[in-house]
This record gives structure tokens, sequence and C-alpha cells, in this order.
């Protein structure tokens, strides 16, 4: 919602000056006025109503019960839909990259000349709108909504997932190696890579691999030290892994 709120005060101001410069130079030709109103002003506007949007949806979101927030998702994204087959037409137009009614759609028109739109925008902008500057904005907006909202969907059904493995049928592996064996794997699989790029220390590695195996560590840090301070092989563990790795493929091969 923060991010939101920065991005409707950023869009609103470019939009502002989009405004001023129409107004007070205007365009050389009829395709440079269409490039304006179809490409370059719908950026902004589209990402207006996108973050309105997710703004609206995350301030009116059901907080705890998980049924609500499906049925609130899913009652918006058949919202959408209706829109888009409200207008399907249109959306054709888009689609398939038409062209031949651009002069129309993208070109301003007198005020009398406005045609009337479905749309809660009562003070329009002959100066600097057109007949569907702002429905291309709505589906390019609504598009990205729908995506969120889907996301959101898929998220809730992997919590609902996650639980039901938690509570029911997950049964940890047994850890049929030592302490050192742990603690040498955790700072493999961290320095590796997976710990930076999940922005996840030692420890927090260590706990996640827990949900997994049965065994609680001990000592992390100081067992680290212990490892480097080996005379023979600082990588015993990883060493031995590889090792029955290898002598598993060759006998596979013969």
């Amino acid at each position: 919602m923060e991010q939101s709120r920065k991005s409707i005060a950023l869009c609103r101001r470019l939009l502002n000056t989009f405004r001023k410069k129409v107004i007070t130079k205007g365009f050389t030709s009829i395709s440079e006025e269409i490039h304006f109103f179809k490409n370059v002003k719908s950026v902004p506007l589209s990402q207006l109503i996108y973050h309105k949007e997710i703004y609206r949806l995350e301030l009116s979101q059901p907080k705890a019960d998980k049924k609500q927030i499906k049925n609130f998702i899913q009652k918006n994204i058949q919202r959408l839909n209706h829109f888009f087959l409200s207008h399907i037409d249109f959306g054709q137009y888009l689609e398939l990259g038409d062209t031949h009614l651009d002069t129309y759609y993208f070109t301003r028109k007198k005020v009398e000349s406005i045609p009337i739109s479905s749309t809660f925008l009562y003070v329009e902008d002959p100066e600097f709108s057109t007949p569907r500057d702002l429905m291309l904005a709505h589906f390019k907006a609504y598009g990205q909504v729908a995506v969120y909202l889907q996301q959101k969907l898929v998220h809730l059904k992997n919590d609902d997932l996650y639980e039901n493995i938690n509570s029911n049928s997950f049964e940890k592996l047994p850890w049929p190696f030592t302490n050192t064996d742990w603690v040498e794997l955790v700072y493999a699989l961290s320095i590796s890579g997976m710990a930076k790029k999940n922005n996840l220390s030692i420890m927090k590695v260590s706990n996640i691999m827990q949900e997994v195996f049965e065994f609680t560590p001990k000592d992390l840090y100081k067992t680290f030290q212990d490892i480097k301070a080996r005379k023979i092989s600082r990588t015993l563990f990883l060493d031995q892994l590889t090792t029955s790795l290898l002598t598993e493929m060759e006998k596979s091969e013969k």
C-alpha cells in the first residue's frame, strides 16, 4: 500500500506535466496526437489506475478468515472479467493490433461530440482526453490487476497445502550423520549463494533444514571454526557425499 501511494503521486505529477505540455504546445500532426494518447499517456494513466485498484483492494480485503479472502479475490476477478467481456470489441481491436479506428479512438474531440461513456469519470477534459484513451488504460491496468489477484490466490492455496503437509502427512527425514556434518552442509549451501539470494542468515538456513530433517544442531559457529582448523580435509562430509554419488554412478553404468 505504501508503494501504491508513492506510485499514485508520481503518476499524477507526470500526467499533470503531460497535460500542461499538450495544452501549450499541441501536436504537429494527427499521427503524433494518436501516438501520444495511445502509447505515451497510457503508461502513467494505466499505472495510476493499477495502483489505485491495488490500494483499494488491499484496504478492503478481509484480514483474517481465509475463506472470506478467497471469496473476495474471486469476486474481484469476476468483476474484471465482466469489464473485459463488456468491452470485448475494443479488446479485440487492441489484441489484433488494428489501427483503422485510431483517428476516432485516440484524437481529441469537441465537447459536444465526446461520446457518452459508462465510466465514473463525471468531469471530462476534452483538451487532454480522447474517446478511448481512458478505456485503453483500464485494459492495461486491469490485466495487471488480474495477474496480481491470481498470484494472491495461488499463495493462499500454497499456504493451505503447506499447512496440510505440516499438520497431517509430513514426516521429517532422520539425520544419520553428525552435528559437524550438519554444519558443513549448512555453510556450503549458504556460501554457494542460497543465503545471499534469499537474504538468509546461517541460522535461518539451519532452521529451514530442521523443517525437513529430524535433528537439532548445536554450536553452529564454534563447530564451523573447528571445521576450518582441520588438517586433512576441511570438506570431509561433502567429499564423502561426492564419493558416494560417483561410486553409485559407476555401478549403474556397469
